[in-house]
């Protein structure tokens, strides 16, 4: 689940993507609930929350938020009093440190890679990498299907050139990192950096650069 609030831009709504759409989609909407869902596979996609900003103390938010377990139970409140069956759980970001565990050529390019990537609790993801400097044993930043980037961009599961793709290995350039190289490039962390799995801390890598522990030069 992404959860976006921006009174500024939208207005006082807040706005639950689960899903992308793949097909037409319907809408349904009771009292101050609006709920999206796939046409085809009836899956719910998305749903918005008019006037709910001051409630869930949101207002001065300006883009993706994390919602705590009072937050989330109002929300559930919210729906069920709506008439709605959907119910939200608290989430932490689907941003994450990981680690390249293998690495091999992609059959269908001579730069990309295909890679298996460590992103805790005993579970690997395939990820299709063109970074120039991806090797074996690194530790990365992942973004898992679901993440949304700090351009705004959602990540999701897909294909590159035929081969699936469960999310991103990212670049420092794309976490808009203060002091990343603007070319392509995985951010390599420090191999003490964080646990594998645990949330991406991107306050704690904004020294990285300064410090010169992350190498440009590739």
């Amino acid at each position: 689940m992404i959860a976006v609030y921006n009174q500024a831009a939208v207005g006082d709504i807040l706005m639950l993507t689960f899903a992308p759409a793949t097909s037409k989609v319907t809408q349904e909407t009771k009292g101050q609930v609006t709920k999206v869902v796939d046409a085809q596979s009836k899956q719910t996609l998305g749903i918005n929350i008019n006037g709910v900003g001051p409630a869930l103390a949101l207002t001065d938010q300006a883009g993706q938020v994390f919602l705590t377990e009072s937050q989330v139970a109002q929300v559930n409140q919210i729906l069920q009093d709506a008439g709605f069956d959907d119910a939200i759980a608290v989430e932490q970001s689907n941003l994450v440190v990981g680690e390249v565990v293998s690495m091999t050529g992609h059959p269908d390019s001579d730069h990309l890679h295909v890679t298996q990537a460590n992103v805790g609790n005993g579970k690997n993801l395939q990820i299709v990498s063109g970074s120039p400097n991806m090797q074996e044993g690194i530790r990365v930043v992942v973004a898992k299907p679901g993440t949304m980037m700090p351009s705004g961009a959602i990540i999701w599961d897909g294909a590159l050139r035929g081969v699936p793709s469960a999310g991103m290995i990212v670049s420092g350039r794309e976490l808009k990192l203060p002091g990343a190289p603007d070319k392509p490039g995985a951010l390599v962390l420090p191999a003490d950096f964080g646990q594998i799995g645990q949330a991406f801390d991107a306050v704690a890598a904004q020294s990285l650069y300064a410090d010169g522990l992350i190498d440009t030069n590739y």
